[in-house]
């Protein structure tokens, strides 16, 4: 009997090697309170205006383009789209970064797809660990850039939520002048517009050429289902990730809600949207801090906290299987007995802090009682 061909075989050695990033639809779980992508809970009501598909889009939609770059402050020249900022992620390594000979850099805990995207192509991971308060080491960067072409940085950072500090921003800027692009991903910037006048990076790409920033549709704009994302830098860098990206990265209805997302009124809504998420944060970490299973709860600029409980796994689980989801982040370095909760509307945040209160309540010692 001929042995059964084994497709992998023919498969590159480092697909076959690689740990695919999970997202949370590929986790799965069945429930009716979903904490743990860090979604908008209701979805936004948009008609489709575009009917021509059976034409193939443009590559660049002009009106989106242009809105977003008067939402940035920026030229037209100075954006591109893409399927979600995922794809920018990706687009920058094919771009940038030669295999077997150049590196990326970022600093877990962040977000996965960094170093996902990079194994995918076959090019050398350094992982420099954050700080004690979650900064970049900004001395253990200087000590191992070597060969590193590209610089990942999430500001607020996934999972933590912290901000980076504008100054270790501007120090690994200078760090990677004239040897590095430094990708600044801003996918939740939207939730910290307190620190709008003084944190936000755009107005230094005319100081930092190798600078680019990530943005996206996904998380205040309510629209993660659409997958548009959102690249900002030089003239120069655009015209180089457009010789890279695909033909039609984004569908005639992608960019047709992408424009009403854009226009004045989409954006005061996404603004108040925001504003609403910030509120129920400030309820959630509040109400959660009163909770004896609950060790911590980590500041956040962002949709979600990040939270350190006593006992993790048992959280995790039962909620589960009372059908509020949340994202498991213990295996995440430093990360220990932490679990991330993306905010929800007011009611979903209540069912929450009302089941970890029973929960807490439920797994309380029994205090034994003296001898009358």
């Amino acid at each position: 009997m001929n042995k059964v061909f084994d497709i992998n075989s023919l498969a590159r050695e480092t697909v076959r090697n690689l740990v695919p990033y999970m997202s949370a639809r590929r986790l799965g779980g069945n429930g009716d309170v979903w904490l743990n992508a860090n979604e908008y809970p209701t979805a936004p009501n948009f008609q489709l205006t575009e009917h021509t598909l059976n034409r193939y889009p443009e590559c660049q939609p002009a009106t989106v383009i242009q809105r977003y770059a008067k939402y940035a402050g920026l030229q037209p020249e100075q954006v591109l789209v893409s399927r979600g900022a995922d794809e920018s992620i990706e687009l920058l390594i094919r771009a940038f970064c030669e295999p077997g000979s150049d590196a990326v850099l970022f600093c877990p805990p962040t977000y996965g797809m960094y170093g996902v995207s990079a194994e995918t192509f076959g090019i050398e991971q350094k992982k420099i660990p954050v700080s004690t308060d979650w900064q970049p080491d900004i001395t253990a960067i200087k000590n191992n850039l070597d060969r590193v072409k590209l610089i990942y940085i999430c500001s607020p950072n996934n999972p933590t939520g912290n901000l980076i500090d504008p100054a270790a921003l501007r120090q690994i800027l200078e760090l990677a002048r004239n040897r590095a692009i430094v990708a600044i991903d801003e996918a939740y910037i939207e939730f910290c517009p307190q620190h709008a006048s003084t944190q936000t990076t755009t107005r230094w790409l005319q100081d930092y050429p190798h600078l680019v920033i990530l943005r996206t549709l996904s998380k205040a704009f309510a629209l993660a289902g659409l997958r548009c994302g959102f690249t900002l830098a030089s003239p120069d860098i655009i015209t180089l990730m457009l010789k890279v990206i695909a033909p039609y990265p984004l569908a005639t209805p992608v960019a047709d809600i992408a424009a009403q997302a854009l226009t004045e009124t989409g954006i005061r809504t996404m603004q108040n949207r925001a504003a609403e998420i910030v509120s129920n944060r400030t309820y959630l970490q509040q109400s959660l801090n009163n909770l004896t299973l609950v060790e911590t709860v980590f500041p956040s600029e962002t949709n979600y906290i990040l939270v350190r409980f006593t006992d993790a796994e048992l959280v995790f689980k039962s909620l589960w299987d009372q059908g509020i989801i949340l994202r498991d982040q213990r295996k995440q370095p430093g990360l220990e007995n932490c679990l991330r909760i993306t905010i929800g509307n007011r009611n979903e945040c209540e069912k929450l802090v009302n089941a970890i209160s029973t929960l807490s309540n439920q797994t309380q010692p029994i205090k034994e009682t003296e001898n009358p």
